[in-house]
């Protein structure tokens, strides 16, 4: 960011997206940071990361796309644990929540990333993809932004916070991986073996 100012923002962006361990929670308070000190112009950083949000989600979307369903369902049946069935009914979810899918997706961390591949995979019509992905990115990359900015020299306290909810997230995610496993291995065990 230091070399490319707003741009630089917009890269680093684009780059936690494909690569989520890259935390948008530091990325863009301290953009907005920078901003308050006058080194970028705080319009252009929201309109940079907002597209490197955009052009990230865009390639995870053209992942899901060219992957698509028969080698999802093919990938199913080899990992253990995993049925068939349990993507045909994810199709299904995605078919009846896409659209708020895609858009509350963008300001949940982790899932940000990761939700476009379904999209994509589902073929959402790309307009639509483009406005929700843009909208949601838009007010997830404000609000970080904005708090940076505001907070000057305590910006990492957006960190601390988002980090909390993110903990939170991964926590609830872990569980509900838990009880799926042990569904399945209580089916798996209850199955007559022939």
């Amino acid at each position: 960011m230091e070399t490319l100012g707003a741009p630089g923002a917009g890269i680093a962006v684009a780059l936690e997206n494909l690569f989520p361990p890259l935390p948008s929670e530091v990325i863009l308070p301290l953009a907005g940071f920078t901003s308050s000190k006058g080194e970028m112009v705080l319009w252009q950083v929201l309109l940079w990361t907002t597209l490197g949000s955009v052009v990230g989600a865009l390639a995870l979307y053209g992942l899901g796309a060219l992957l698509g369903r028969e080698r999802i369902h093919a990938l199913a049946v080899k990992i253990p644990l995993l049925k068939s069935e349990d993507v045909t009914r994810t199709e299904e979810w995605f078919a009846r929540h896409g659209r708020k899918t895609v858009f509350f997706g963008r300001m949940i961390p982790l899932f940000r990333s990761l939700i476009s591949i379904p999209a994509g995979f589902e073929r959402m019509p790309l307009p639509t993809f483009l406005l929700f992905t843009t909208f949601g990115s838009f007010i997830w990359n404000t609000v970080l932004v904005m708090a940076g900015y505001l907070l000057g020299e305590q910006w990492e306290l957006v960190e601390t916070y988002v980090g909390i909810v993110t903990w939170v997230v991964i926590g609830l995610v872990v569980l509900a991986i838990a009880v799926f496993v042990w569904k399945r291995v209580t089916e798996n065990r209850r199955a007559p073996q022939g």
